[in-house]
């Protein structure tokens, strides 16, 4: 896969018949104050895939991710789940494929102990009292929060809450979790919990991940998949090795290359070198590093 540029009205081809399992057709959302949301929005999410949707504030990831599970209908453009196009009066049904963790924990929890809540959606999915309380705990030990059961959820940390959040979409076997800025404001602790938790969600759960942030950092990481937005619409999209080795690409926009990324170019700058691998993950940068300073001059081995 290489890089996708996208023009404003250009048309949005279906990815992989076979393996897409939401697609957002040039999609626009005027909200009632004429502000525009979204506009010409080109997106889809496959099966075990984690895509990452990346832009600055204000660039529309999270309009968008409104739009994944029918909390906003487009007013131009489409939505297509599962090969079949999403109507207003079908929205109601489409939080049982396209889950969304809000960013605010605290909009998503609103239960008298966290297992209530987490039990909340299999009980509205028409399931009885005993099956809704075994996926609840299924889903809680999914991610870590056995222990979280009988807590209060306004009493939680931050990063409890956002565990608890997780588990309560888990819970209802969705194909698709959209997690919007999943690790901001969270300690380094919780952070990589969450990390390991968005990478187990697709391969061990079979899950497709969206996740909406601007921390490249992470996404290096995770993502199989970026979509850069600017101004309402995604208007480049491809591998991590392809998007953060075209560093003008990232300036336009609005981000920073993450900072291992960065200093290995760098590093290949200083000694006068084209970058012969394009290394993402921290390993793989340790390892690139290690080749282009092995034996040259000036360069002392380490002892």
């Amino acid at each position: 896969m290489t890089i996708t540029r996208r023009q404003s009205g250009e048309a949005c081809s279906v990815a992989d018949p076979k393996r897409e399992i939401l697609h957002v057709d040039c999609a626009g959302h005027t909200y009632p104050d004429g502000s525009v949301g979204i506009h010409d929005m080109c997106f889809h999410v496959l099966k075990d895939e984690i895509v990452a949707i990346c832009g600055p504030n204000g660039s529309g990831k999270s309009t968008l991710i409104e739009h994944l599970n029918g909390l906003l209908i487009p007013s131009e453009g489409k939505i297509v789940v599962q090969g079949e196009p999403l109507f207003e009066a079908a929205r109601a049904g489409l939080w049982r494929i396209v889950g969304v963790v809000f960013q605010q924990s605290d909009d998503q929890l609103f239960a008298p102990t966290v297992l209530d809540d987490v039990m909340f959606g299999p009980l509205n999915l028409g399931l009885g009292r005993k099956e809704a309380e075994s996926r609840a705990r299924e889903a809680l030990a999914a991610v870590g929060g056995t222990h979280l059961e009988h807590r209060l959820p306004n009493y939680l940390s931050g990063g409890e809450k956002r565990l608890a959040s997780i588990a309560g979409i888990l819970a209802m076997r969705p194909r698709v979790i959209a997690l919007d800025e999943p690790t901001s404001d969270l300690d380094p602790v919780h952070s990589a919990i969450i990390e390991r938790l968005i990478v187990g969600l697709r391969e061990e759960h079979g899950i497709g991940v969206v996740i909406a942030t601007h921390d490249l950092d992470l996404v290096a990481r995770v993502a199989d998949r970026i979509c850069l937005v600017r101004n309402g619409s995604v208007f480049a999209e491809g591998p991590p090795a392809e998007i953060f080795y075209d560093p003008g690409l990232i300036q336009e926009a609005g981000l920073e290359l993450p900072p291992g990324i960065r200093i290995y170019l760098e590093c290949c700058q200083e000694l006068g070198i084209e970058p012969a691998r394009r290394p993402v993950r921290s390993g793989e940068i340790v390892a690139a590093l290690g080749e282009i300073t092995r034996g040259h001059p000036g360069i002392q081995p380490g002892v």
